[in-house]
């Protein structure tokens, strides 16, 4: 009976695990998994691209997953280490950069990476190889109100220079948003490296004469945003895409507001952000999603997408395209547009994205905080800051 019963048991887990393995989803070899982070809005237009690929490529098909901005770092994490991860991942270069020296990403060939503006493709490097593909970009501009600035600062000293003016003016010149994210190291990346007490010092000295809010200690970009629509501050860095935000909630303020380059340091560097694709190393299809992932960031495809959301394209011809090149000088939006291209030149950072980026990133702003708000002297902070950086790079 027993004999029975054993048998019977092993024929019940043959049949359950026969019917797992054909139950359990399986990755095509001809799909693309390709995942995006928060892009749903614009349905249309990759649904479009995903068409037009398929019609020309009809032995692969694209399986579009999107992502909220939110949980993108932690899905992708873990499904990089899985067995069975998406083969195509839209993410920051941040990150990106901290899966490749984990080793979880597939080397993209530089060749491969020809259609792109050559300086991006330069900041994506990690350790010399590259393991992203660029998406789209962002170049903040400065956006300035033409009744309280009658000159428009090109650097951080004119901004020192200007701002007791403004202040007479009961404004105040910006809001610097220096301890959010990456900012504070966005300007350090304007200066050579051995003027970083200098940096720090400049913005101490505006705060300590109240030339800039107190509330540069926490407040971030959109909360700056509202300032200047309520007309307290006088510019701000930002993106082109701020302008329509202006343009709908401050209207009596836009008829105020001009645009002009980003404020620069000594080197004249621009900074910018970037989205970009990388394709995990344990991707079934690697080489169909790296030709997927050039066909979505092609010239014609890229200029589509900067036309629908304000962004900037990478890809060299895009970029050459006179959506990029002209303005009507009546068309701010497009005034900015222009500006933000331009700046994509000259974009070599001081410092590069490291394996710890996110704790640089915490350890910079915390400095910033303690020397703003004068706990200690200022040099005994940064050689702290020094200290727990090179704790992290062990």
């Amino acid at each position: 009976m027993n004999k029975f019963i054993s048998i019977i048991c092993a024929v019940v887990f043959v049949l359950i695990t026969g019917i797992f393995f054909i139950c359990k989803p399986k990755h095509p070899n001809n799909e693309v998994i390709f995942w995006t982070l928060q892009m749903s809005d614009f349905a249309p237009y990759i649904n479009g691209v995903i068409s037009d690929f398929e019609q020309e490529n009809p032995d692969i098909k694209i399986k579009w997953v999107d992502i909220p901005f939110s949980e993108g770092e932690k899905r992708t994490l873990a499904s990089v280490l899985s067995d069975n991860p998406p083969d195509l991942v839209n993410l920051n270069p941040d990150f990106s950069a901290t899966l490749a020296h984990k080793g979880a990403l597939q080397e993209i060939s530089k060749a491969d990476l020809a259609q792109f503006n050559d300086q991006i493709v330069k900041s994506l490097e990690t350790d010399g190889k590259m393991y992203s593909i660029p998406w789209y970009a962002t170049s903040a501009i400065t956006i300035y109100n033409k009744k309280l600035l009658s000159v428009v600062p090109k650097t951080y000293d004119e901004i020192a220079q200007l701002a007791p003016s403004i202040r007479k003016k009961k404004a105040y010149i910006m809001l610097p948003n220096i301890t959010e994210n990456d900012t504070m190291l966005k300007i350090l990346n304007k200066y050579p490296k051995n003027k970083k007490v200098y940096v720090f010092t400049l913005f101490k000295n505006l705060y300590s004469k109240d030339l800039i809010p107190k509330e540069t200690v926490t407040m971030t970009l959109s909360e700056a945003l509202e300032k200047y629509m309520s007309g307290n501050i006088a510019l701000i860095g930002a993106g082109a895409n701020f302008l329509n935000m202006i343009k709908e909630n401050a209207p009596e303020i836009y008829k105020q507001t001009d645009v002009a380059f980003q404020i620069k340091g000594d080197l004249g560097q621009n900074d910018f952000s970037l989205m970009n694709f990388v394709i995990p190393l344990k991707a079934k299809n690697k080489d169909k999603a790296l030709k997927f992932a050039l066909f979505l960031t092609n010239d014609e495809n890229q200029l589509e997408l900067a036309k629908l959301t304000n962004v900037l394209a990478v890809n060299k011809e895009a970029l050459n395209n006179d959506f990029y090149k002209k303005y009507d000088s009546n068309d701010l939006m497009a005034k900015a547009r222009v500006i933000s291209a331009i700046q994509l030149n000259n974009l070599e950072p001081v410092f590069k994205t490291q394996k710890k980026q996110k704790e640089i990133n915490s350890l910079v702003n915390n400095a910033v905080q303690n020397i703003l708000l004068n706990k200690d002297k200022t040099d005994n902070i940064l050689n702290e800051l020094d200290k727990n950086l090179k704790i992290l790079e062990e």
